[in-house]
């Protein structure tokens, strides 16, 4: 079935002028002088301390481990998992997992919340669909089906008896008398690894809001990656928070996780205020059960073709005649633009032109989604406070069928922070705001996850560093400095994943799943050629950070328009660890690189110390 295109509304029926000015003013009045800073620090975090309160798996004692290993993987979610996987095909076996959770899963891990969906087609999200002969249940999957499909990967690669979990590393430092990592953690191990990799993810340690007076507050708070279901009611598994019938209940944030917690939190509290800086565009989310007949018609290969098709419809140009196989609002833009291309009969225009095309049928979407808002919400204050007035990835476009419609109901209060861009104050009994106090029983926040230019505090780890002492927070003080986004300088055996110098695709467990694969040929090479450690040079490394600079993503759009967010770090302009810094020829282009350099076999750009 040929997927179709969306109703926008027509170039000449929008005012693309006023709607710039609109969206200026918009980000204007949510920009704050403190930046990144508006956030608790790490160390004011006051409602999780993984290593003495994980609400979903307790803590059991265990001795101390000392050992050689040939790699450590320090983290167990998908980039873990992957990065295991790979080193496993590449005959690397001898590793070990560090886990500060009590199991595999990462953010599947952590977020148990109620209504829990991934925001990504399914049978492009999770890996390995073809090798472990599984299918997911429906489009967007359920956290649980994810989590449990996570489990089933572990189990079969048997990295489940290797893993350390509820473990948080502290320290790690090279020793170059034996050409390994030494490894420190809050459970006194002593690991001396040969090769490590970083892959804590991105989206790992909860944050939130400097809120003056956040202390003070009396009733109970927790973080939507730490729900409470003694404190609700319901389960993972059977959200009915039934619990909450009777309590006055604040959640402060209205991204991803929000959108889907909401409809359950207004369907069961007896008074909910759900406290907005910035909306969130969320759009209906068709989620049917997967398809026997389609799957029966699948040939091998399917998955590596629908994950390129997503690439291709979400990121970049779709080549004309080629189907839209995900059809969602991640592809919406380029299948609109191209089924006008095509009644127009493909005409050849360049590049400008198709960028300014692209730009116009983004205000048309935006519009469109501005319009759902209206059509659903009946209080018209709250649909126009509801409404995104920004260009459609300056936040994580989303997809849900009850948010809108839950602010219909009578018990729920839509609090629009936008003007002092954020919640005034928390007092002992609630919060304040327009200098008004209202009472509630909990508070939960919904802040997202640290995403900082402040590489300790997102990575949590004391100390790391190289050789010759170099400490890793020095060395990348203005920004990465990396060969492919894997490795740096000063760093031997040391391994990087996540948004660093290389290639984007909206497929995350893709990417970083591929920098599992090329980081996993390094360490297979190294043992093979009887190299003990690697790193690359200062010249390699130098070429390289000049060719990525000279071709960056440009990131002029998100800077200068988009609302303050995660993805901007705040409007920091200045910050070095944007999230998307990207290879500007794209991912293929960048796959291309890495390909080549791995075909080629020298490990041109680094330094072999045998």
């Amino acid at each position: 079935m040929k997927c179709q295109t969306t109703n926008v509304p027509a170039p000449e029926d929008i005012d693309i002028p006023a709607l710039k000015e609109k969206y200026r003013q918009e980000r204007e009045k949510r920009m704050r002088r403190e930046g990144q800073n508006q956030y608790a620090a790490p160390e004011d975090h006051f409602v999780h301390d993984t290593r003495e309160h994980d609400p979903f798996t307790p803590v059991v004692p265990r001795d101390a481990v000392e050992e050689d290993l040939d790699v450590a993987i320090l983290g167990g979610g998908w980039t873990g998992i992957m990065a295991g996987y790979h080193l496993t095909k590449a005959g690397v076996t001898n590793f070990r997992h560090i886990e500060h959770a009590g199991g595999f899963g990462g953010t599947w891990y952590w977020n148990r919340y109620p209504g829990i969906q991934c925001d990504n087609d399914a049978y492009c999200y999770l890996p390995l669909l073809e090798e472990m002969g599984y299918m997911p249940s429906k489009k967007f999957s359920d956290g649980k089906e994810i989590f449990d499909y996570i489990q089933m990967i572990a189990d079969r690669f048997d990295f489940r008896d290797k893993a350390l979990f509820h473990t948080e590393i502290t320290g790690m430092k090279w020793d170059e008398s034996i050409k390994r990592w030494r490894i420190s953690t809050d459970r006194d191990d002593e690991i001396r690894a040969r090769f490590v990799m970083m892959c804590g993810g991105t989206l790992s340690t909860p944050k939130f809001p400097a809120v003056p007076g956040i202390h003070r507050f009396n009733g109970k708070m927790f973080h939507t990656s730490r729900w409470d279901y003694d404190y609700t009611g319901g389960s993972w598994e059977n959200p009915v928070i039934d619990k909450l019938g009777d309590k006055r209940v604040a959640i402060l944030g209205t991204g991803a996780t929000s959108i889907q917690a909401v409809p359950y939190l207004g369907k069961y509290a007896k008074e909910l205020y759900v406290i907005q800086r910035t909306p969130s565009s969320v759009d209906e989310r068709p989620n049917p059960p997967t398809d026997p007949d389609w799957v029966a018609s699948l040939e091998p290969g399917w998955q590596a073709e629908r994950q390129q098709n997503f690439l291709r419809a979400a990121n970049e140009i779709i080549p004309p005649g080629d189907p839209d196989l995900v059809c969602d609002i991640w592809t919406e833009i380029n299948r609109n633009l191209n089924a006008e291309l095509e009644a127009e009969g493909w005409p050849e225009i360049g590049m400008e032109e198709f960028m300014r095309r692209r730009e116009v049928m983004d205000f048309r979407v935006m519009e469109r989604l501005r319009n759902r808002v209206a059509s659903i919400v009946e209080d018209p204050d709250t649909a126009e406070a509801l409404k995104p007035y920004y260009r459609f990835m300056c936040k994580r476009p989303l997809s849900n069928n009850e948010y809108y419609e839950t602010f219909n109901r009578p018990n729920v209060h839509l609090m629009d922070v936008s003007k002092t861009a954020g919640l005034e104050a928390m007092t002992e009994n609630g919060f304040i705001h327009e200098g008004k106090e209202y009472e509630i029983d909990c508070m939960i926040f919904a802040s997202g996850f640290e995403v900082t230019s402040e590489l300790k505090r997102r990575w949590g780890i004391e100390t790391v560093e190289g050789r010759d002492g170099v400490s890793i927070y020095d060395h990348w003080a203005d920004g990465p400095l990396t060969l492919h986004g894997t490795m740096t300088h000063h760093f031997p055996n040391m391994f990087f994943t996540g948004y660093v110098q290389g290639g984007l695709n909206a497929n995350t467990t893709l990417q970083f799943g591929e920098q599992g694969r090329h980081a996993s040929y390094i360490i297979s090479e190294a043992m093979k050629r009887g190299i003990k450690a690697v790193e690359p040079t200062q010249e390699g490394q130098d070429a390289y950070v000049r060719e990525f600079r000279e071709k960056e993503l440009d990131l002029s759009i998100i800077l200068n328009e988009c609302t303050p967010s995660y993805f901007t770090n705040e409007g920091e302009k200045e910050a070095k660890w944007f999230l998307f810094r990207g290879w500007g020829p794209g991912w293929d282009d960048f796959q291309r690189l890495v390909r080549d350099w791995r075909e080629e076999g020298s490990m041109e750009g680094m330094r072999l110390d045998s």
